[in-house]
């Protein structure tokens, strides 16, 4: 049998930021092609048309929070193979690029939750994190204000709560000072938060996407993920990598543990296991205005309502951006697509699977006059997202964290993240220390 080598110098955006090399081998006897990338750390994946990319952890999702994840595991566990896969053809594709932009300080959470602990601890990595890795920011700060008096005791409340979320530096502050930091902002009350900021969370994403690809993570884009099995074992005994993930193009990988953070689809990605059905996503769409440019410089930092007890949202907010645009808005109205960003765009199969969910007909039922005042700003143009909103059947909004795990042999392998709550970009950073503890007692790792 006669073997032939050759060596292809490619550039690294092909491969990876820290692939060298592709060497491409012939077996002329079976006439197979073997394409083998030599990394820097040594590491050597091999692929052919019968065998799929291995790796010992691969993370399902490239938003926010699963490009955090991945990067948490690979900066501790370097001797690993880890990969992410995406569904699209970019990271942040979706919540964590179609988001206010806004860093959180944790002054709504309930006290004591994981919600509040992880978006305090948050904050302060991520702005740790962009100041390391040289990506812009403001800290322009936060007022939430009453106009009303009814509200005088709502705010008196939600300053105790901050406080009891260990909330840094925030105050309650009177009209002189409200004008000081706002001259067109009236108010009888307000809480100042100066660590609240503004961001690109989706460059965030990305720089986490080039930090992990830097300590070796392969990145696969266009995978959009329809099964998750366990092979059988082989002759020779078990499979190293048993888990095999097969797409829509009926591509596969193989990793011996898999971690969903899905999003928009992460109960769906559960359900693809065994899990579950519950809880499910039930997609809400917000919409926002944009001041004109002339008027921007009305508005110097975030300046939110005191939220409505009666609704579940925070309101609609002035909200600063990088660009130096100004955001008012959002709404917020079930969308009929989950991936739905306009007011169009509609999808049968999953606006039916909505409006047939107990959970959604009771919160319609819980909410009725909020929902139709949201719904007349439904009309209004203007950039959108969509929230992954966590729902159980009795129409409940799910605000922890919620993981679950497949069924039989799966459920040692996999781990789906069904539910990181807004502020999920905010926390990501903490969301991912978590989740990595997690993985390593659950894995084994």
């Amino acid at each position: 049998m006669l073997t032939v080598q050759a060596s292809l110098v490619l550039p690294s955006m092909e491969l990876s930021s820290n692939t060298k090399k592709l060497q491409l081998v012939r077996n002329n006897g079976s006439g197979q092609i073997l394409a083998r990338a030599i990394t820097s750390s040594g590491n050597r994946q091999l692929s052919n048309s019968n065998n799929q990319p291995e790796y010992d952890v691969v993370v399902v999702g490239g938003g926010i929070v699963g490009v955090a994840t991945a990067r948490e595991l690979i900066t501790h566990h370097p001797s690993l193979k880890f990969a992410v896969i995406e569904k699209d053809s970019q990271l942040a594709a979706h919540q964590s690029g179609h988001n206010s932009g806004v860093i959180h300080a944790g002054i709504y959470y309930l006290p004591g939750s994981l919600k509040a602990k992880l978006c305090v601890e948050g904050l302060t990595l991520a702005y740790e994190y962009c100041d390391k890795n040289n990506i812009p920011y403001k800290k322009c700060g936060k007022l939430i204000v009453a106009v009303e008096k009814f509200q005088l005791a709502q705010i008196d409340a939600l300053y105790e709560r901050g406080k009891k979320n260990n909330v840094k530096d925030m105050q309650m502050i009177e009209r002189d000072k409200i004008k000081e930091i706002e001259p067109h902002c009236k108010g009888l009350k307000a809480i100042w938060s100066p660590h609240t900021g503004i961001v690109d969370w989706a460059r965030v994403t990305r720089s986490f996407g080039n930090n992990f690809q830097k300590f070796g993570g392969k990145i696969h884009f266009n995978f959009n993920v329809k099964g998750f099995k366990i092979a059988p074992e082989g002759q020779k005994g078990p499979n190293k990598y048993p888990v095999r993930i097969t797409s829509d193009k009926h591509e596969s990988i193989r990793c011996r543990y898999v971690i969903t953070c899905g999003g928009l689809y992460s109960d769906k990605l559960a359900q693809m296991s065994g899990c579950s059905s519950e809880p499910q996503i039930v997609p809400f769409r917000g919409e926002y205005l944009l001041l004109k440019p002339e008027k921007c410089h009305l508005v110097k930092g975030n300046i939110y309502p005191v939220p409505n007890p009666k609704f579940p949202f925070l309101g609609v907010h002035f909200t600063p951006r990088m660009d130096g645009s100004v955001w008012l808005g959002p709404n917020a109205v079930p969308a009929f697509k989950r991936e739905g960003y306009k007011m169009t765009d509609f999808s049968i199969p999953e606006f039916f699977e909505m409006v047939k969910y107990r959970g959604f007909q009771k919160l319609v039922c819980k909410y009725p006059a909020a929902g139709m005042g949201e719904l007349l700003l439904f009309l209004m143009f203007g950039p959108s997202g969509v929230r992954a909103q966590a729902m159980n059947s009795k129409g409940e909004l799910v605000d922890d964290f919620v993981f679950d795990g497949g069924k039989g042999e799966l459920a040692k392998r996999v781990l789906h993240v069904r539910n990181a709550p807004s502020p999920g970009a905010t926390s990501s950073l903490a969301i991912a220390k978590m989740i990595k503890s997690k993985v390593e007692e659950k894995f084994e790792l």
